[in-house]
């Protein structure tokens, strides 16, 4: 009886041990009935990265889909055959398609998840006010996306710890999108939450429960969403202090439930139906609330 090994995909990062990307991911190719695994790829820097990603090409290599997570998203840009229009214009990539000629192709899923999301909360970005924490490659796919929007956001501000970066990456995408509606500014202060309709944290501070708040909790409000991408811990110090203030609040599960439907489309082809997608979303929350 001859065995056919599984196709492998998987996330390559530093750190990924806390993705839940496995568990979904996992969860549909079995409920599809396909030989495949997802599995963790941890590389410790761009060396490891070089050789991981010059590996890939190899004709023998059973990897055909990857999720790129911290902090290579815009360093796996080296090794792509080729890019789709959407990434291209974000300038980092998420998702890594590699067929069976070993080319590799990038796609970005981190900001149609995001709106994704956004819909299913109902929230309407049409001439809001946006304040962003970061400056990273969720901040650089969100910023992208929503400067696409026909009907998009009246104003974004960005407050990033070293301003230098925030300047670089709005200057960068600002060469593909048209980034008027983008302000830099100096302080959290600065944001003037007490005004915006949406405050997004794409840094990592709140994953450690001691980390402080970037922001005056005090200027949080009823008339606001708070969106946090951090999903572990479920309710960071910031998505806290705004449900006291009766903002609304979401964590960055939704988001990674959304990517990874999209990713999972770009490495099959394959539209996943309503029952996949619960699938999915059931053994996301499963394994949160199991950690």
């Amino acid at each position: 009886m001859s065995y056919e090994p599984p196709a492998i995909y998987g996330i390559i990062g530093n750190p990924v041990a806390h993705s839940l990307s496995p568990v979904m991911q996992n969860a549909a190719f079995k409920a599809l009935e396909v030989n495949a695994v997802y599995q963790l790829f941890p590389l410790e820097d761009k060396q490891e990265l070089k050789l991981f990603m010059e590996d890939l090409k190899e004709e023998n290599n059973p990897i055909f889909g990857l999720n790129v997570t911290v902090p290579y998203k815009e360093d796996v840009l080296l090794y792509l055959d080729s890019i789709d229009p959407l990434a291209e214009k974000i300038g980092a990539v998420n998702t890594l398609v590699i067929d069976h000629q070993r080319k590799i192709r990038g796609f970005n899923t981190d900001g149609p998840g995001f709106l994704s999301h956004l819909l299913e909360l109902g929230f309407d970005l049409s001439g809001k006010r946006v304040a962003i924490l970061g400056a990273g490659g969720t901040t650089r796919a969100i910023i992208s996306v929503l400067c696409l929007l026909p009907k998009g956001p009246e104003r974004i501000s960005i407050y990033n710890r070293t301003r230098a970066n925030a300047e670089k990456m709005v200057e960068e995408i600002g060469k593909k999108i048209n980034t008027d509606i983008v302000n830099i500014v100096d302080e959290p202060e600065d944001l003037n939450i007490e005004l915006v309709d949406l405050l997004i944290n794409t840094t990592k501070v709140g994953m450690n429960p001691n980390d402080p708040l970037l922001i005056d909790p005090e200027s949080l409000h009823e008339d606001m969403l708070v969106y946090d991408v951090i999903y572990n811990p479920e309710e960071t110090k910031l998505l806290s202090q705004a449900r006291l203030k009766k903002a609304k609040t979401a964590n960055g599960l939704g988001m990674l439930f959304y990517q990874g439907v999209l990713a999972f489309w770009h490495w099959s082809d394959v539209e996943l139906d309503d029952d996949i997608k619960k699938i999915m979303r059931k053994a996301l929350r499963s394994a949160k609330h199991g950690q």
